[in-house]
């Protein structure tokens, strides 16, 4: 794996290097604003260092306007790739915030804000990526909707649809529009979760999604192969993004990342170098793996 460069030079002790529960934080209406939340998420604005490992590489990244999806657009950016990112319309401000990252960086951004979950979206997404560069080396489909409840019948049909078009049905029209398209040296990225393997009760629709795009990562990476193109997934353990103070119980917002071997919940800016390293040349022979990240949680 390539060094980090998101280590504090006082410090090499992982686990004060981030915020740690009791949060003073207040939920917050869905989808989440970075702008709305007390602590704001760490997606490594001041601190990661880019050395060229994707130098002039197009990336679509979806969700890219907070959370993970900003810290990969960022760390992409200073890697020397051009970022294309998706967004729901709610989130133009924190979209506007990701764009000016990627632009301090050097390199060109394009926002394309609409909801993933029609595919005719999915496919204008790809074809103006090429519309834009001409070309598309780096899919990572990083959205993703999730609902937090007590009981099996709080969860709502509406909601398990959405989940499942969100979560699944976009990576497969995205991949389906994307990988005729994508020449040999080109990858996809998608964000799993711990929950694929260690399910909350409380997210049953999220788990479920998360349990099908490792299934869809390995098939995936058996078809696209024959393009010379690989594909892999990150599986997070908790992340501190806008999506948790927006979908999640107020105490469960205050102790969340408090079950880790840390102590904490990952900030975006320590999951995104696992994005660029699959991504790169280095991870040349890498494909159909889940790369895991829960804080000493790992079930896989």
């Amino acid at each position: 794996m390539p060094d980090s460069t998101l280590q504090n030079p006082a410090t090499t002790d992982p686990r004060p290097q981030e915020p740690k529960p009791e949060f003073n934080e207040r939920k917050v209406e869905y989808p989440g604003v970075e702008g709305h939340m007390n602590i704001k998420p760490d997606h490594g604005e001041e601190s990661y260092q880019g050395s060229g490992r994707l130098t002039d590489k197009v990336a679509i990244i979806t969700g890219g306007d907070s959370g993970i999806g900003r810290a990969v657009a960022i760390a992409f950016a200073r890697e020397g790739a051009d970022v294309l990112f998706t967004y729901l319309t709610e989130e133009e401000q924190d979209a506007n915030e990701t764009a000016s990252w990627v632009e301090k960086a050097g390199r060109k951004s394009v926002k394309i804000p609409g909801d993933l979950r029609q595919e005719q979206h999915c496919q204008e997404v790809v074809e103006r990526a090429f519309q834009e560069f001409g070309k598309l080396d780096l899919l990572v489909h990083n959205a993703a909707f999730q609902m937090a409840h007590e009981k099996l019948e709080e969860f709502t049909t509406e909601e398990f649809d959405r989940t499942f078009k969100t979560n699944v049905y976009a990576l497969f029209w995205l991949a389906r529009t994307a990988l005729p398209r994508m020449k040999p040296g080109s990858a996809m990225i998608s964000t799993a979760s711990i929950e694929a393997y260690d399910p909350s009760p409380t997210l049953v629709p999220y788990t479920a999604t998360k349990a099908a795009i490792v299934n869809l990562t390995k098939t995936f990476s058996k078809l696209a192969v024959k393009n010379g193109v690989r594909v892999n997934a990150v599986a997070p353990g908790p992340v501190w993004t806008p999506l948790i103070p927006a979908t999640m119980p107020e105490q469960k917002i205050k102790s969340f990342g408090q079950q880790t071997s840390f102590g904490r919940p990952a900030q975006p800016v320590e999951i995104a170098p696992l994005f660029v390293f699959l991504a790169s040349n280095e991870a040349r022979y890498v494909t159909g793996e889940v790369y895991g990240a829960t804080g000493g949680q790992s079930p896989f």
